[in-house]
């Protein structure tokens, strides 16, 4: 049996890419028939520690989440305009599916195992409480993997 480099195969998210989170936020919460939700930021450029194509960067972005099953959530995701994954991804394919996230523990073994596969971590950054990292996997999957790190 093949060996699952991420230890898990779960996932927990699905990152959308929009123009406008405002709208984008209301017509998925008219969808589900349920209330908009807050429209948060990520954290400061102090606290996120953001580093996109291995250089820092003062990168954020708008975020919406809905919750549409037990273990899975939707993100919406409007990014500023400076370098990221975020940016990059919306002005060359337009809105739509970004990533999908998993939670994972052991983010440095796990990124040096993928990396080990041939893939490549485009950001990474930190959050209070945790930490994210972005793997460009669009050649073979065809999409970015985020793995999402909570703090214990």
């Amino acid at each position: 049996m093949k060996k699952n480099v991420m230890e898990t195969n779960v996932v927990t998210q699905i990152g959308i890419l929009v123009n406008n989170i405002d709208e984008t936020a209301q017509e998925y919460a008219d969808l589900f028939g349920v209330e908009k939700p807050q429209i948060g930021i990520t954290e400061v450029p102090e606290i996120a520690q953001t580093l996109y194509m291995g250089k820092a960067t003062n990168a954020r972005t708008k975020q919406a989440f809905f919750k549409v099953g037990p273990n899975i959530e939707i993100e919406l995701l409007e990014p500023d305009h400076e370098p990221s994954t975020w940016r990059h991804d919306l002005d060359k394919y337009g809105e739509g599916i970004h990533h999908i996230a998993f939670n994972i523990n052991g983010m440095k073994k796990i990124v040096s195992a993928l990396e080990g596969k041939g893939f490549k971590e485009i950001q990474k950054g930190e959050w209070v409480g945790g930490r994210y990292s972005y793997i460009d996997a669009k050649d073979k999957l065809k999409l970015t993997l985020e793995l999402l790190e909570f703090d214990k």
